[in-house]
């Protein structure tokens, strides 16, 4: 049977993305008083697992670091259709960039023990670097892909999958265990169920903390970030307007003259 983790991040919900602030101290994005939602593409990890799943059974393990909020995406997951959720959080993990983030996920898969695939969303809508799933499988010594749009091959130790490149895809050949970072292309996720989160009810949520993964403290979160925000400036993005009078003929010529002075035409 697949053992498969799928890591998920807890993202603040951009439909309140007006009320955001970022700390004047360390530069980064307060999670303790945000509302919290699945990354986008992290469901479409998680539905890739899934898929698995169905076809030829697998153990399916979230593994999130986030405050304790983000316990609630966790659920989520396990609602769905994960078997166990494994859930980061620690004060010591607040500010971790890419680099730092990406070293504690693979202290913990280190600890979950032996696993076939692990899944990821390809860049998360808060951070966009494309950087945690390659990290991970550096740290792990194990191969990576990176946006993939279509599984060909999923069975045995050696996959096939067509990833995005440029203006088309690469089709690669992959031996497991390796980290597959996903794009939107690859599966519609589906929605919750009832009877799913009724299900969730008796699954297990862990949660792990720096001590627990031994890790020091120098390794993890702002202090273990080699990556870091040095200044921030608000933008204030102004327009000018102009209302074209005249007949239609005068409109045009007054149009393309405001063009032409540009360089547009």
């Amino acid at each position: 049977m697949l053992k498969i983790v799928v890591c998920v991040k807890a993202v603040p919900d951009q439909s309140i993305a007006d009320k955001l602030k970022i700390d004047p101290v360390t530069k980064s994005l307060p999670r303790l008083d945000i509302p919290l939602v699945i990354n986008s593409l992290d469901s479409h990890a998680l539905e890739a697992a899934l898929q698995l799943k169905e076809k030829y059974g697998a153990h399916i393990t979230i593994l999130c670091m986030g405050p304790p909020p983000a316990g609630n995406i966790v659920r989520e997951c396990l609602a769905l259709g994960a078997d166990k959720g494994i859930l980061l959080t620690d004060p010591a993990f607040a500010g971790a960039d890419a680099f730092a983030t990406a070293y504690t996920l693979a202290k913990a898969v280190e600890k979950i023990g032996p696993v076939d695939v692990i899944f990821c969303g390809m860049a998360s809508s808060d951070g966009a670097t494309e950087w945690v799933g390659p990290e991970m499988a550096a740290f792990l010594s194990i191969p990576v892909v990176t946006m993939v749009r279509e599984i060909v091959k999923d069975q045995g130790d050696e996959w096939i999958v067509n990833a995005d490149y440029e203006h088309g895809y690469r089709r690669v050949k992959l031996k497991l265990p390796a980290v597959i970072t996903v794009t939107r292309d690859l599966n519609q996720p589906k929605s919750l169920s009832f009877s799913g989160i009724l299900n969730a009810r008796s699954k297990e949520i862990v949660e792990w903390n720096r001590e627990k993964l031994d890790i020091p403290a120098e390794r993890v979160g702002l202090k273990g970030s080699p990556t870091y925000v040095t200044e921030m400036a608000h933008l204030e993005s102004r327009r000018e307007v102009e209302i074209l009078e005249g007949s239609l003929e005068e409109k045009v010529e007054r149009l393309v003259q405001i063009l032409s002075d540009a360089g547009v035409v």
